[in-house]
């Protein structure tokens, strides 16, 4: 991919707004927190801002007041007047909430950097997609050291290494190739400290959510010769855990995990009529596929949708989705 096209719009801007998707993972995150720090080493005026609040497992990153939960009232001043603003990993561009008004209310210049096909390519400015990428933080990492050759300090690499991890599940997945692991001996180089960070991310749930992860592997459908590994997590279920959304995140993943089981399907109710619904495959089929039938859309073996129906109404249409692809792509299980 050709990064230099892009070098002068990234290089220029004195004022610099950073952000990505409501409920911000370890990728999106990641890539925000290395280009804060690449534009504080250059001296810019820059910011984080977010379309939900920061998750409890990223607070190791905050080093000062780098991250500021967007409302109108206290960054609209700043944000209008930012030369360029950069979206990390964000897919669908209404994923950025309200972000996404004040980019076209102030009509901001924008560039978009992921991994995912975007749905709407007309949203943003500038799209540098790279669908190959195992992680947004890889294109970042390739931007940095292509095009600034850069220093790669510390704190830039701790991004960098979250993002790359926290998509590849610790390199674990399908999506990862050689250069990740070449990112991450760079980002050991730097001085990451790599076991810090898993800690922080994936070694700090709360009581409440295993007691909601007990739940559901109690409650866990099996179909299509096993195959096939589904639950719901209705409110009903989250009020007794005294459980909220971020809870839920990495239980498709772990489903996953159960020997025999293929694809993982998850469906949350996060409101009235307000549906999550997560798909996660160890290889053999293709998820993104039943994602963008049901309107969503992400990569070959993780994807996912919203859906806007009561449950007990989208349940079964959703389920019939399901079977209906994995029957087409295997053409022998029920």
């Amino acid at each position: 991919m050709n990064l230099d096209r892009y070098k002068s719009v990234l290089e220029d801007p004195q004022r610099v707004a950073l952000t990505t998707h409501e409920n911000p993972d370890g990728d999106g995150l990641g890539c925000a927190v290395a280009m804060y720090h690449f534009y504080k080493d250059k001296k810019k005026d820059c910011k984080i801002v977010l379309p939900s609040p920061l998750p409890d497992e990223y607070k190791f990153f905050e080093k000062g007041s780098m991250f500021h939960e967007y409302s109108s009232d206290n960054l609209d001043s700043w944000l209008r007047d930012v030369d360029l603003i950069i979206i990390f990993d964000v897919g669908d561009s209404k994923r950025l909430r309200d972000i996404r008004n004040a980019i076209q209310r102030f009509q901001l210049t924008s560039l978009n950097i992921d991994h995912h096909a975007l749905m709407d390519e007309s949203a943003f400015t500038y799209n540098l997609v790279d669908t190959q990428a195992a992680a947004t933080g890889e294109i970042v990492f390739d931007i940095l050291d292509q095009c600034f050759s850069h220093s790669l300090t510390k704190d830039i690499c701790e991004g960098i290494f979250s993002a790359i991890m926290t998509d590849t599940g610790s390199f674990r997945y399908s999506n990862t190739n050689i250069h990740c692991h070449e990112i991450a001996i760079e980002c050991y180089k730097a001085g990451v400290d790599a076991s810090f960070i898993y800690q922080q991310v994936y070694e700090n749930s709360s009581k409440s959510r295993v007691k909601l992860l007990g739940t559901i592997l109690n409650q866990l459908h099996y179909e299509m010769d096993g195959e096939l590994a589904w639950f719901v997590v209705n409110e009903a279920t989250m009020r007794q855990c005294e459980a909220n959304d971020k809870d839920v995140e990495g239980f498709s993943d772990f489903v996953r995990t159960i020997n025999g089981v293929e694809v993982a399907l998850m469906i949350l109710e996060s409101g009235k009529d307000r549906l999550r619904v997560n798909f996660r495959s160890k290889g053999k089929y293709i998820v993104n596929e039943m994602a963008k039938t049901l309107g969503g859309g992400g990569h070959p073996f993780a994807a996912g949708t919203k859906i806007f129906e009561p449950l007990e109404k989208a349940v079964p249409h959703i389920l019939d989705v399901v079977r209906k692809s994995i029957v087409s792509q295997n053409g022998s299980l029920k």
